[in-house]
Parts: C-alpha cells; sequence; structure tokens
C-alpha cells in the first residue's frame, strides 16, 4: 500500500501512532511516502521533518518487513513559489496543503492512500485500498458537518472529508483537479482551505462507508478514526479538539482504549524522536 503523510514536526507524534496502527493491522507491503519543505512567515519559522526523523520511522516499519520503506520528500522548490497567499494566515498551516502538490513531484505512485497525522486504523485498510478507483480522482467519506453545510445539490451530501483520501494521480494530472486547488487556494480565502478546494473542483469522488474515515467515535465496524474538531452543546456551545497522542483525555473524556498497545510502543519510540 502506497500511503501519503503530509507536515512538518508538529505532526510526529501522529505519524507515529498512524504508522504503528498500520503496521499492526494490516501484513501488505507499507511504502509510507513524507511530505515536508522548509517555511517561514513573519510571525514563526516551521521546523521541517528531518532525515534523522524519517531514518528513525524507516527502521520501524522495516522491522515488521524488510520491503516497507518510509521515504521523505522535500517540497520546498516546489511550492514556495506557489504558496496558497490567501489562507496563510489561517489556523492551518501550509504544510496541510502539500497534498496539493503531489502531482509535480517525479516518481510518485498513481494510487495512494493520503491520511492526516491524526487518523488511527483499527482494522485492515486493504479494502478501502483496493477499491478500484480508476474513473475517480478522490475516493473518500462525508465530512461529518461540512455535508450538511456545504451541499452543491439540495438533497445531495458530496462535501467529502480530506482527511482520508484514497487518490489517482494519473487522473488528477489529466483532469488538472490539484493545478486547480492550488490556485483556489492561491485566490479564495476559505474556511478549511484546501478540503473545500478540493470539494468545489473535483469532479470526479466516490463517496464511501463513513468507516473509512470516522469522524464521530469508535464503532465495531470502524476502519480508521478520525480524531478531528467536535461542536459540544452541553453545558455550553463550545469545540472540543482530542488527538490520539492526547493520552490522557483521549481515555478520560473520549473513553477510548481501543489501542492502548499501541500508545505503550509511541511512548517508547517518541523518546528516539526527543533525543534528536
Amino acid at each position: 500500500m502506497n500511503i501519503l503523510y503530509c507536515g512538518d514536526r508538529y505532526i510526529i507524534d501522529g505519524l507515529v501512532i498512524s504508522i504503528l496502527s498500520l503496521l499492526k493491522n494490516t501484513n501488505e507491503n507499507l511504502y509510507v511516502y513524507v511530505f515536508t519543505m522548509d517555511y517561514e512567515d513573519v510571525l514563526k519559522k516551521y521546523d521541517p521533518i528531518t532525515k534523522k526523523d524519517i531514518d528513525i520511522l524507516d527502521k520501524l516499519v522495516k522491522e515488521k518487513n524488510k520491503k516497507n520503506f518510509v521515504k521523505l520528500i522535500d517540497l520546498t522548490k516546489i511550492a514556495s513559489n506557489n504558496l496558497p497567499i490567501a489562507n496563510l494566515d489561517t489556523r492551518f498551516t501550509p504544510y496541510c496543503m502539500l497534498r496539493l502538490y503531489a502531482d509535480l513531484v517525479k516518481g510518485m505512485p498513481s494510487k495512494i492512500l493520503y491520511l492526516d497525522n491524526d487518523i488511527v486504523a483499527l482494522k485492515d485498510p486493504v479494502e478501502l485500498y483496493n477499491m478500484d478507483n480508476k474513473d475517480f480522482e478522490l475516493v473518500g467519506v462525508l465530512d461529518r458537518y461540512g455535508s450538511h453545510l456545504f451541499k452543491t445539490k439540495i438533497i445531495r451530501k458530496t462535501y467529502v472529508n480530506s482527511g482520508v483520501l484514497l487518490m489517482n494521480l494519473d487522473l488528477i494530472k489529466e483532469t488538472g483537479l490539484f493545478e486547480k486547488a492550488r490556485e483556489k487556494c492561491k485566490k479564495t480565502k476559505m474556511l478549511l482551505p484546501d478540503q473545500t478546494a478540493l470539494n468545489i473542483c473535483a469532479r470526479k469522488k466516490l463517496i464511501i462507508d463513513k468507516k473509512y474515515n470516522e469522524q464521530k467515535k469508535i464503532y465495531p465496524e470502524t476502519v480508521f478514526r478520525h480524531y478531528t474538531t467536535t461542536f459540544k452543546f452541553w453545558p455550553k456551545y463550545h469545540t472540543q479538539t482530542i488527538k490520539p497522542w492526547n493520552i490522557e483525555k483521549l481515555h478520560d473524556v473520549l473513553k477510548d482504549h481501543e489501542f492502548d498497545d499501541i500508545l505503550e510502543k509511541y511512548n517508547i519510540i517518541i523518546k528516539e524522536f526527543k533525543n534528536e
């Protein structure tokens, strides 16, 4: 399975947990690509993921299967001249949008499963990965909130959450989807920039069962649990953001213990990154 993650060093915690969950739940070969870049704006300098970080992860996946790998791809040159200018001051950093440059990276496989760093696999995702996507740019699950708010048709929901996307890069290049989405992010300020741009520009999407990107809670059939920000209305309205590496809140608030064995391994492995 070809897997794609994107981000700066902030995503390391999630990256470790997410990769560990894949290693636990599938026996398929894992070919993991990680996009990063060197970027600095007027307020902050971001730390890109380093080769030493990737070496630790590459060693980790090879412990299960020598054919597995984790590969770092630096998009500094590709992305720096084509940044999402209109959306640089949102709560989403430009690193979130690096997947939109995948069509410009030489040697990328056509079929690749993009995952956010707050995605945890609870079952083998091979059924999702093996779906026939030759006629679709993107395969994904409806966004829990956005599918109600952003309707292109009165009845039908089409707004997809971009945290789990099975992508067909050959078709994306043919239709120019990512190129259109990049332009949209450069010119139009949006609430959820690249996710919204993809939904606006995509013409060939396949919407699948929410078990492949469960954004509410873990169910017996859940394949991927996505720890997104949720809205709470009691005792008063507020947002709640609990990520897989927020272990105390994960246990006490969400009552999630389904992958405690993975979290135990995470606590050991993450020390290597802190030492680096």
